[in-house]
């Protein structure tokens, strides 16, 4: 099975944005009440892990794929390269607005 890459998680992320695929809170505390620290999201079986730094929506620090795929911030990508920081201007924007509405 091939490796998960950045890519496909910011896919995934970026099919968020655009109201295209459902994502639901899988952490206990709502983003607000977390303010710092690892915030774990469900988008229809993918598990996604965000770094919520100071309410803002800072990087991905892992994933599991609906396949069990795994990717996670040290996993070997090219240094850089997170999925996060893939998205564009707006979308980057419109997941952190969904993220606190969860």
């Amino acid at each position: 099975m091939p490796a998960l890459t950045a890519r496909e998680i910011c896919h995934v992320l970026r099919e968020v944005a655009f109201g295209r695929r459902v994502m639901v809170r899988a952490s206990h505390q709502t983003w607000e009440e977390l303010y710092a620290g690892m915030f774990v999201v469900d988008v229809e079986g993918w598990s996604i892990t965000i770094f919520n730094d100071c309410d803002e929506l800072d990087y991905c620090e892992a994933c599991v794929s609906s396949d069990g795929r795994r990717w996670s911030s040290d996993s070997g990508d090219r240094y850089g390269t997170d999925p996060i920081a893939l998205l564009s201007m707006w979308e980057h924007q419109t997941l952190e607005s969904l993220l606190k509405a969860l």
